[in-house]
C-alpha cells in the first residue's frame, strides 16, 4: 500500500479491506469496457494499494497489431466461424498482455482483477485466459456465474468475485458454490439505480425496487452469511453512486468491507479512454442520464448523447420489425444473446461493440457513454488517480480545511 495513502487511511476513520491475504485500501476500481479500464488505469490503482480492474471485453482495442490482424474479417461472408475464432484469439491474447502490463505498473502492490461479463459469448475463454495469465482476481457480472468455480478449479489461489444486486442472489451463489466446495472470495453488491452500464435488474421498472438499497441488501446478506458461518470469509463491496468519504463511511457502517467506483476513475488522467470520453462523462449531470434496454437484454444507464437520443426515437420502429439476422453484423458474436443478431423483441437493436468502441475513441456523435449517477468528486475537472484516492480517504471537514 502506498505509504502516504496508508497514513491518510489511518486518519480517515475508514477501515482497510482485507482480501486475498492482503491489507488494501477499501477502494476497488470497477471494470469498464470496451477498453475504458485497461492496464494504465488498473495498474495505477493497484500500485497505490487498491484493487485495479481490467475489462476483458474486446480488449484488442488497445493493441494496434491485434486490431490489424483482425481488420476486415467481418466482411468475409461465409467464413463467420473462422472470423469468430480469430477475433476471440486476439482478445484472449490482449487479455494476457493487459494483465502483464498492469502487473508491471503496479510493482506488486494491491491486486489486479479482470472483469468478465457472463453475457459475452467467449466468457469461459476470457476467464481461462485471465487465470492462465496469473490475474489475482476474476470479477463476473451481467449474469449469474454459477460455473465460475468449475472454470477456476485449476487455479485455487485466484480470487473469485461475483457481482450481484440483492440478497437473494447472494444466497443463491453462495449455496451453489458451496456445493462445488468453493466460496466467493468477496461479493460486489451493485445498486442498479446508481450504477452505470449494464444494470443488475430484470427490467427498467425494477431499478427503484427497495430490495436493492444498500441499507437493506447489505444487512440481509450479512445475516445470511452469518447464519451460514461465512460472515468473516466473504467481504461485501458496495458499488454504485459512491462519490465521497461519507459514502464509504456509510456503507462500511452497514457492514461493507469496501466500495467499488467506476465513473470517477474513468475520468482520471490515467483512465485509458480518449480525453473527449472523459470530458463527456465529467460534464454530464444526472438529468442527462438515459435508462434504456441494452442489446444484451439488460437495463442500462448512459449519457444521453446524440447517438443514443436518435436511437431511442426510432427504437419502437426497429422493435416492430425485429427478425433474426442469423449472423452478427461484424461476424464477431461478442454477446451470447444479442437483441440485434437474434431478433429479440424488447431487447436493444444496435451493435453495442460499435457504439462502445466509438465512445472509447471519444466520438460523441456515435458513442455510447455509460455513466453512473451523482456528481463526481472533482466536478468536471480531470484529475489524477492519486488525487481521487486522497479525496475519497479524506473526511469532508478536513477537505474544507485544506
Amino acid at each position: 500500500m502506498d505509504e502516504a495513502l496508508a497514513e491518510r487511511l489511518r486518519g480517515s476513520g475508514l477501515k482497510a479491506m482485507h482480501l486475498g491475504g492482503r491489507e488494501l485500501l477499501p477502494i476497488v476500481q470497477g471494470g469498464m469496457g470496451v477498453g475504458v479500464s485497461a492496464h494504465h488505469l488498473a495498474g495505477t490503482v493497484a500500485a497505490m494499494g487498491g484493487v485495479g480492474t481490467l475489462s476483458a471485453v474486446d480488449a484488442r482495442r488497445h493493441h494496434p497489431d491485434l486490431m490489424a490482424r483482425t481488420e476486415g474479417l467481418s466482411s468475409r461472408i461465409g467464413q463467420d466461424e473462422d472470423t469468430r475464432k480469430q477475433v476471440d484469439a486476439a482478445n484472449r491474447e490482449a487479455v494476457a498482455r493487459e494483465i502483464r502490463a498492469a502487473r508491471e505498473c503496479s510493482q506488486g502492490h494491491g491486486l489486479i482483477a479482470m472483469n468478465v461479463m457472463r453475457a459475452v459469448s467467449d466468457y469461459a475463454g476470457y476467464v481461462t485466459a485471465s487465470l492462465e495469465a496469473g490475474v489475482d482476481a476474476v470479477v463476473v457480472g451481467a449474469g449469474l456465474p454459477l460455473d465460475l468455480p468449475d472454470l477456476a478449479q485449476d487455479h485455487p489461489n485466484a480470487l473469485l468475485i461475483p457481482i450481484l444486486s440483492d440478497a437473494r442472489g447472494v444466497q443463491l451463489i453462495v449455496k451453489k458454490w458451496e456445493r462445488k466446495k468453493r466460496l466467493p472470495d468477496a461479493i460486489v453488491i451493485e445498486h442498479p439505480r446508481l450504477a452505470g452500464g449494464h444494470l443488475g435488474a430484470a427490467k427498467i421498472a425494477d431499478l427503484n425496487d427497495p430490495r436493492f438499497d444498500f441499507e437493506r441488501v447489505i444487512p440481509e446478506s450479512l445475516a445470511f452469511l452469518r447464519s451460514a458461518g461465512f460472515e468473516k470469509d466473504i467481504p461485501l463491496i458496495a458499488a454504485g453512486g459512491i462519490r465521497s468519504h461519507a459514502d464509504i463511511q456509510r456503507v462500511q457502517n452497514l457492514g461493507a468491507a469496501g466500495v467499488q467506483l467506476g465513473t470517477p476513475f474513468a475520468v482520471t488522467l490515467e483512465g485509458d479512454a480518449h480525453p473527449e470520453f472523459k470530458r463527456v462523462l465529467a460534464e454530464a449531470r444526472d438529468e442527462d442520464m438515459v435508462e434504456f434496454t441494452s442489446v444484451a437484454g439488460l437495463p442500462a444507464r448512459a449519457v444521453g448523447t446524440p447517438w443514443l437520443k436518435a436511437y431511442l426515437k426510432i427504437e419502437d420502429r426497429l422493435q416492430s420489425v425485429v427478425h433474426a439476422k442469423n449472423r452478427c453484423t461484424k461476424a464477431f458474436d461478442c454477446l451470447a444473446q444479442c437483441g440485434l443478431r437474434d431478433g429479440l423483441t424488447g431487447w436493444g437493436q444496435f451493435c453495442i461493440d460499435n457504439q462502445l468502441a466509438a465512445a472509447l475513441r471519444g466520438d460523441v456523435k456515435k458513442g455510447l457513454f455509460f455513466r453512473g449517477v451523482g456528481e463526481l468528486p472533482f466536478g468536471s475537472q480531470i484529475r489524477s488517480v492519486r488525487e481521487l484516492m486522497e479525496r475519497l480517504l479524506t473526511p469532508a471537514a478536513a477537505l474544507h480545511m485544506v
